[in-house]
């Protein structure tokens, strides 16, 4: 996790400390408030040292033990501040991979123009519906929980339809080994290419293909997505963060330009994946 995101927890945790300490019906220890609350005493010292992140029902919960009902929406103000920078995969998929996808879909609508680089897979907006099935089905053999994968989906795919709206405008890269990955079965591979080889071209999209044989001045890893220079989103194996502090945009972007430097674009990009398709025999 950022030292940000570990921050803002320890400083929850100490506004929490506050609301037990000075009590309206007196100081209440540890324990005496996990008794209020039905949990474990450890609970309680965990969330105070910043060592567990609170769920907006503990916070509800916190407040109306401490006799401080009024001070939820403060705690909710700062929780969601710091959980809008980490969002922890197994946290979020509780609630299934649709409002996932909706929260981004949210964010992209209000955005004119974004700088996607990915090194692995073809990116969501980009994607199939059978590749992106295969997408979501593998992270969800990983992460357990989600099941409405369906859905998951079709949010993906509408999502798309920002591609074809007027002031729209997507700058894409993807590294060589997107073309190859067989997340998929062959024939499923072979349909994503031809998506993107159709994408080649349109006024909307300047799509990017970075060879394994061109010259690389930085290292091809760490996909991202960033948004209208104000918002970046990129993706662990523990979760998905957004970062929207000015360094952290100014950062991505400098990457994604360097990245550019070695991106083929128009016949040369249509080259590189025919050349895909060939050695995986999809022609």
């Amino acid at each position: 996790m950022s030292t940000d995101f570990q921050q803002a927890r320890a400083a929850l945790g100490a506004r929490l400390r506050g609301l037990r300490v000075a009590c309206p019906g007196g100081r209440l220890t540890g324990q005496q408030l996990a008794q209020r609350l039905g949990w474990q005493g450890s609970k309680v010292s965990k969330l105070e040292k910043g060592k567990q992140t609170a769920t907006p029902e503990d916070l509800r919960a916190w407040a109306d033990a401490t006799g401080r009902p009024d001070a939820y929406a403060e705690l909710l103000a700062r929780l969601a501040g710091f959980e809008s920078h980490i969002r922890s995969w197994r946290r979020a998929l509780a609630g299934g991979f649709k409002p996932l996808h909706e929260g981004l879909s949210a964010e992209i609508e209000r955005t004119s123009e974004m700088w996607i680089w990915e090194e692995a897979v073809v990116p969501g907006l980009l994607q199939t519906p059978a590749y992106a099935r295969h997408v979501i089905q593998r992270y969800s053999e990983l992460l357990g929980g989600a099941g409405d994968i369906e859905d998951a989906v079709r949010a993906r795919v509408q999502r798309q339809e920002w591609l074809y709206r007027a002031g729209r405008k997507l700058h894409v890269l993807i590294w060589e080994a997107a073309l190859r990955s067989l997340i998929c079965p062959p024939s499923v591979l072979g349909a994503q290419l031809d998506r993107l080889t159709g994408l080649i071209g349109m006024d909307t999209v300047v799509l990017g293909v970075v060879p394994f044989a061109a010259s690389m001045k930085i290292v091809p890893a760490n996909g991202f997505w960033v948004l209208d220079g104000r918002l970046v989103v990129a993706e662990d194996w523990h979760a998905e963060l957004w970062l929207d502090d000015a360094d952290n945009v100014t950062l991505h972007k400098k990457v994604w330009r360097t990245l550019r430097e070695s991106a083929v674009y128009g016949a040369d990009a249509h080259n590189v994946i025919n050349a895909a398709r060939r050695d995986l025999n999809l022609c």
